[in-house]
């Protein structure tokens, strides 16, 4: 009997058999494509390899996705059904309030559950990261709940490791960055042009920062590598890679994290909801280091 129950938001981008596998509790955020002047609402819940990669080859012929936070009606209604069906204490994971107001409107909304639900308490965690950074902490607790730990002791401890996460996140095409207002259109034009590729990292505060640029997707393994060079994986020996249909790129570092440090690197493909906003072909690598995130 576990002593808290797990929980997040799909922007973990745990793939669906993983949560069923380990009984991860998890509300689905919507994004909305348009395709030829129409507008179709999805939610954020593939299931085969094949939907993320028809997802990111609808974006290559021109669709356009766009996508919203939960809003507090769906957080509610998410922390009402886990209440009802006996959880007491909850361990929940949202965006990072550098990207989103998601982490505060799921607290107001779990604090409203609770006035009917008095024994009802959730410990709202703000990863300062996304997708699969978000995962790599989700995973942590994971390991904690089934060791036993309680709800407060793993919250405390992801706490305590989510600025210890490096993230190396790189894009192919630059305009969907340009969009969603990460990069100026000046940028973003002078980029596509010259071919050059920002290096983009999730900062303290949680929001996304170009911490450098090269040119060609050649150079950008090779700036991840040597960064890895200087500091690699803790003893925890955790290390994600995400793509965005771009199986290469992953590959090339997976196998070199294989066989540079000897470890099997988690690897998946990216959701719609983050996958929306770097578009097809990026690619990203993270890990757990004993310095604090960028300090290297």
């Amino acid at each position: 009997m576990y002593k808290f129950t797990l929980s997040t938001d799909s922007t973990c981008d745990l793939y669906q058999s993983e949560y069923e596998e380990n009984d991860i509790k998890h509300v689905s955020l919507t994004f909305t494509v348009e395709k030829n002047g129409k507008m179709t609402d999805y939610l954020d819940e593939f299931s085969e390899y094949g939907q993320y990669v028809e997802f990111y080859n609808e974006l290559r012929k021109g669709a356009f996705s766009k996508t919203t936070m939960l809003n507090y009606e769906s957080h509610y209604n998410h922390f009402l059904k886990l209440a009802k069906e006996g959880a007491e204490e909850v361990v929940h994971f949202t965006i990072s309030s550098g990207l989103a107001r998601t982490r505060e409107v799921a607290a107001q909304a779990a604090a409203d559950v609770k006035k009917d639900y008095p024994k009802f308490e959730v410990y709202v965690c703000d990863p300062l990261t996304a997708t699969v950074g978000q995962g790599c902490l989700v995973r942590l607790a994971l390991k904690c709940r089934n060791e036993g730990k309680t709800a407060k002791e793993t919250y405390d401890f992801v706490n305590s490791q989510r600025l210890h996460i490096q993230h190396f996140i790189v894009a192919d095409d630059l305009n969907y960055l340009k969009k969603g207002g990460r990069i100026s259109p000046a940028v973003a034009a002078i980029g596509s042009v010259l071919n050059v590729k920002p290096i983009l990292s999730f900062n303290k505060e949680g929001k996304l920062e170009p911490i450098a640029k090269v040119r060609g997707m050649k150079k950008a393994i090779s700036f991840i590598k040597e960064k890895m060079e200087i500091e690699g994986p803790n003893e925890q020996k955790y290390v994600f890679i995400v793509h965005t249909d771009n199986e290469p790129a992953a590959n090339e570092l997976a196998e070199y994290v294989r066989g540079r440090f000897g470890i099997e690197p988690h690897m998946q493909i990216m959701g719609p909801v983050i996958g929306s906003h770097v578009g097809p072909g990026a690619f990203a690598l993270g890990y757990i280091t004993d310095s604090e995130r960028n300090e290297f």
